[in-house]
């Protein structure tokens, strides 16, 4: 019985009472019944605060009203007790077997379990990375990548149709001095003002000569420096893009789509869209420029959408973007911005609500500074960059996984420190390393309990599965398909490392204190066999899980 098997009882129960006249209240009402695991395990295998909830609503004490579930509950078989706490906290004792039938369960239901369908229908776009392609991408952009990819999985899991997209960002002054960097470093001329530089510059550079050579139909140098820009930009900007999407395939993140900021504007998408705006009033003329009603929508100024000389601010890029998303069938749009970007909640929605959307369409995540450490003291440079650490840096000091399960285990609305030398450790207080070793070890008792002759398929009895450990090790095992779907409603999927880390100690735990493959000469029996269900079931949640933020699940350490 999972907890969501048991709040679906409670709430059989309350509606039970209100068809018969006990309980004066509306069905209406009897909505996200909750149970908890109580903090003592003395106090029940779970419980719930119902009582406290809706009491007030039908007239009457909270204890009363518990005292009405307290009465019916216990008819649904898979429930032994319940006793009432305090002014009506209900706790509740689960019958032999109800819990241990979890562990079937899990089995049978193999990768699908945990799955839900809250988003069935829905088509989401979720936008992250999206690093300007001007160089390797920092930590931000990996946070984004482990984040939003991890996000994308959730909500697939959840039934959504996801599109995984990137907005490449070929247009405006960035590019230009993308251009006029890699150019410097030919020519050995000073860099523009506001130029890169770095190793990866001279790199790219470099290559982009080595091409022209190559073809040699065109000395770049010999032309014109307007056409010498134009042919750094286009080669340096496709060589360095190659570079990004090849760093993010190697890190596990795959796009469905990469979007051209360049071809809103060439295509005549933006200036359609701002006609369009201008013609409903959602922009105005003042100074020369046009301005988009963006306080109309909770901002705190009108935003400047087409500047006085004519030329198109970056908000009219992100309108017709907006537009194109949706036409494309976006019922929702997930940006994951960095923290320099939190006045864009405001802007975006403004933008969707001008286009005529509800501004609910647009959902913007706010990521915070991510910092590496190592030998105590912080870690700031990068051998290629040469100002910024960059997600091969990342991965080349502790590889894929630690670094994806690192950047996904906090809240994304929290600052980070990355302490190099813990992910590289093989200890268990390397929070990857002590998950993935618990699904390693389940794989080792799965293969060992084979050796020995003990197979699932031969027996498996529920109500044998009653050892402390076991009810706790059942207990977090039941919590998995909650956990997946208030990481898939808050767009949260630290919730899933956190779990993982939770359903990991109890198998430790579990492992520790109670063993598949009997001792020496001893009979195989049903509680061996049952044991191996409650191993594999935690094996097989564990691999959901780390799946679910992009992490491998190893057979072997």
């Amino acid at each position: 019985m999972t907890p969501e098997d048991l709040s679906a009882a409670i709430s059989a129960v309350v509606l039970g009472a209100i068809d018969e006249g006990e309980l004066q209240l509306s069905p209406a009402d009897v909505t996200d019944v909750r149970v908890e695991r109580p903090r003592q395990r003395e106090h029940g295998d779970w419980s719930s605060n119902v009582a406290m909830q809706l009491g007030k609503k039908a007239g009457i004490a909270p204890r009363a009203f518990a005292e009405v579930v307290q009465a019916r509950l216990p008819e649904n078989p898979g429930v032994k007790s319940v006793d009432i706490a305090g002014p009506g906290f209900i706790n509740i004792w689960l019958a032999a077997g109800a819990a241990g039938d979890l562990a079937k369960n899990i089995v049978t239901h193999g990768t699908d379990f945990g799955r839900g369908d809250s988003l069935a229908g829905q088509h989401i776009n979720v936008e992250f990375v999206s690093a300007n392609p001007t160089g390797p991408i920092h930590l931000g952009g990996t946070r984004w990548a482990a984040v939003g990819d991890s996000l994308a999985r959730m909500l697939e899991f959840h039934g959504a149709e996801v599109t995984r997209e990137y907005y490449f960002n070929d247009h405006g002054s960035q590019i230009d001095n993308f251009a006029a960097s890699l150019l410097a470093v030919i020519t050995g001329d000073d860099p523009p003002e506001n130029g890169y530089g770095g190793a990866y510059i001279q790199e790219i550079a470099d290559e982009v000569m080595v091409e022209a050579m190559a073809i040699g139909d065109t000395d770049p140098l010999e032309l014109p420096r307007p056409e010498q820009l134009e042919f750094f930009r286009e080669r340096g900007v496709g060589l360095m893009f190659s570079q990004i999407k090849q760093s993010l395939k190697d890190f596990g993140v795959e796009f469905d789509v990469y979007f051209h900021e360049d071809s809103l504007h060439e295509s005549g998408a933006v200036e359609k869209a701002l006609e369009e705006l201008k013609a409903n009033g959602a922009l105005y003329e003042s100074e020369g420029a046009w301005w988009l009603r963006s306080t109309e929508h909770g901002d705190d100024k009108d935003r400047v959408v087409v500047k006085s000389d004519g030329s198109a601010a970056y908000i009219a890029g992100d309108i017709a973007y907006i537009r194109d998303k949706v036409e494309r069938g976006a019922d929702t749009a997930i940006y994951l911005l960095g923290a320099d970007h939190h006045g864009y909640i405001v802007r975006l929605k403004a933008a969707a609500a001008a286009l005529g959307y509800n501004p609910d369409v647009v959902e913007v995540l706010i990521g915070q500074m991510v910092n590496l450490v190592k030998d105590g003291q912080p870690v700031r440079m990068s051998k290629r960059a040469g100002t910024v650490v960059t997600m091969e840096d990342l991965v080349d000091a502790v590889g894929v996984d630690a670094a994806r399960y690192s950047l996904a285990r906090s809240s994304m609305d929290q600052n980070i420190d990355i302490d190099l030398d813990l992910l590289a450790s093989k200890t268990n207080a390397n929070p990857v390393f002590y998950v993935q070793y618990a699904h390693a070890r389940a794989t080792a008792v799965d293969r060992n309990a084979h050796e020995y002759g003990i197979r699932r398929e031969d027996g498996f009895e529920a109500e044998l599965l009653v050892h402390p450990a076991e009810l706790e090790l059942l207990a977090v095992l039941g919590e998995f398909p909650r956990t997946v779907a208030q990481a898939v409603e808050f767009r949260e999927p630290h919730r899933i490392a956190r779990y993982l880390e939770e359903l990991a100690s109890a198998y430790h735990g579990w492992y520790d204190r109670a063993r598949v493959t009997p001792l020496g000469d001893e009979e195989i029996t049903d509680l061996n066999r049952s044991r191996l269900w409650l191993n594999d079931a935690a094996r097989q949640v564990l691999y959901n899980g780390l799946t679910l933020i992009g992490v491998s699940a190893p057979e072997r350490m």
